[in-house]
């Protein structure tokens, strides 16, 4: 079972049928379909017979490179269901969901050449230009989305607004954006990347933020919050050392109560400061310090000097029924190895229940699903250690032993690095991991989340990058790339 808080409804988590308390919402409002991250997407259209037969519905353009995932607005009868995509060149786009046709774009500020960032700290980065990122996040009950973007600023070099617009038309909702340099003290714009997932908790949207590529200057791990009543009110947190990003793509999660980040490398420092752990932080954000609030490894410090971080997949948050405890975080490095923590008690330094080396390293978004048979972690990985190196997605099982194990059940080839998703018929059964085969084969596979048996594999897609997660609703399965947006029935 997966982290949902019994039957009650976390923020922007798609039940699909609302744990039996009202009319059906297919909404998928943040990224992998809810605050825990688990990637998981339930319609009885979704069976394994019906996914075998997938077929191209539509295409529709897009400008710009896709990095963030679309989202997915349910209207429930009140007009066309919409897909919202939004591109590095700072456009978003509202599609209708069915026709592919477009309802509305808007261009907002110019995105960020990366000619500013070689201007101001040196050869930095790996994209050109530089615009929205990480994935937005839906407000329903208001009615708007939230990003952040980059721009180029005289003053600064660069800026990072977090933007609200109307779902209805695109339109600016009235005091924003919000200029996040301008509102955080010692927030350096032109440093930080924003590569994570945002989310919303108590009101406050939630932004993370990391470095650019090569780790350039003195950036640092932030979190930071906006009210989404006022968008002067921002409060913010960043890790004591320099560096430790927050960019693997899960972003941020949230079990309703409590904030989680994975952080990368920081300096070559003696002390643990925040660099190559998993962090929870209370609302605000603030972060108390102690080590029932951070877990790190012991061998942080080569993990910091090797660049290789643990914070490269991000955290989602699992529920292991039987388990003591069962209330889980899990992430994934760069290292290869598979961390589980306590959600209740981080364990501080050498503190997870289990850190075990499972693959060449990660880099994308996990899921999280559970089958009769267990319950599972799946990934794309580089491959190696528990499968062949041909073999880069990997699912593993969780298993409610004391101590906790797990169990590497089976391995599969998608030639790439995409991020992965789950659907499945009713929340437990046909269970189907999805994958695209990013920036090699860029064609999107599906396989038997039992067995890992080929189920689905459709015609390429056009360049999708890794940190881009594909996205399914109502029968439907919508994948972004760098020119445009396909859309895959398998009703």
């Amino acid at each position: 079972m997966l982290a949902t808080c019994g039957a009650r409804k976390l923020p922007g988590e798609n039940l699909g049928d609302n744990g039996g308390q009202g009319t059906a919402d297919y909404s998928v409002l943040e990224h992998h379909n809810g605050p825990v991250r688990t990637g998981v997407y339930t319609h009885p259209s979704f069976t394994r017979k019906a996914a075998s037969g997938i077929h191209l519905d539509f295409t529709t353009a897009l400008e710009g490179a896709v990095n963030a995932q679309p989202l997915f607005v349910d209207r429930r009868g009140a007009g066309p269901d919409l897909v919202l995509v939004a591109t590095e060149l700072n456009q978003v786009s509202a599609i209708d969901a069915s026709t592919g046709a477009l309802i509305w774009r808007r261009q907002l500020d110019p995105p960020l050449p990366q000619q500013r960032l070689v201007d101001a700290i040196g050869p930095c980065g790996n994209m050109d230009p530089i615009g929205i990122t990480g994935t937005p996040i839906i407000d329903q009950s208001t009615q708007q989305i939230y990003f952040d973007l980059a721009t180029p600023d005289d003053a600064r070099f660069g800026r990072h607004l977090v933007y609200a617009l109307s779902l209805e038309d695109g339109s600016t909702v009235p005091g924003w954006p919000a200029d996040v340099g301008a509102l955080v003290p010692g927030f350096r714009d032109i440093v930080q990347n924003q590569r994570g997932a945002l989310t919303i908790l108590n009101g406050r949207v939630y932004i993370p933020y990391g470095g650019h590529a090569g780790d350039c200057a003195d950036y640092r791990g932030w979190l930071v919050s906006i009210s989404t009543l006022d968008p002067s009110d921002a409060l913010a947190w960043s890790t004591a050392v320099a560096g430790a990003g927050i960019w693997g793509p899960s972003g941020v999660a949230t079990d309703a109560i409590s904030l989680f980040v994975a952080t990368g490398n920081g300096a070559d420092v003696p002390k643990w400061m925040g660099s190559e752990g998993v962090l929870r932080l209370d609302d605000g954000p603030t972060f108390s310090g102690l080590p029932a609030d951070y877990y790190a490894p012991l061998d942080w410090f080569t993990l910091d000097e090797g660049d290789v971080d643990l914070g490269g997949s991000g955290v989602i948050l699992v529920d292991l029924p039987k388990g003591n405890p069962s209330e889980l975080a899990v992430a994934i490095g760069k290292d290869g190895k598979f961390y589980v923590v306590d959600r209740s008690n981080l364990g501080g330094l050498g503190g997870a229940l289990l850190a075990e080396l499972v693959s060449g390293g990660a880099v994308t978004a996990p899921s999280a699903f559970s089958t009769a048979n267990g319950t599972f972690v799946t990934f794309s990985s580089y491959g190696g250690v528990a499968c062949s190196v041909l073999e880069n997605i990997i699912t593993i099982r969780i298993n409610p032993t004391s101590p906790l194990t797990i169990s590497p059940i089976w391995c599969a080839s998608a030639p790439g690095y995409g991020s992965t998703m789950v659907t499945n018929t009713d929340g437990m059964s046909e269970s189907i991991v999805w994958a695209v085969g990013a920036e090699i084969d860029n064609r999107l596979f599906g396989f038997d989340g039992d067995t890992g048996a080929l189920i689905a594999v459709t015609d390429e897609l056009g360049e999708v990058t890794h940190f881009t997660a594909p996205m399914a609703a109502k029968g439907r399965i919508y994948v972004a790339a760098e020119d445009r947006l396909s859309a895959f029935t398998v009703k």
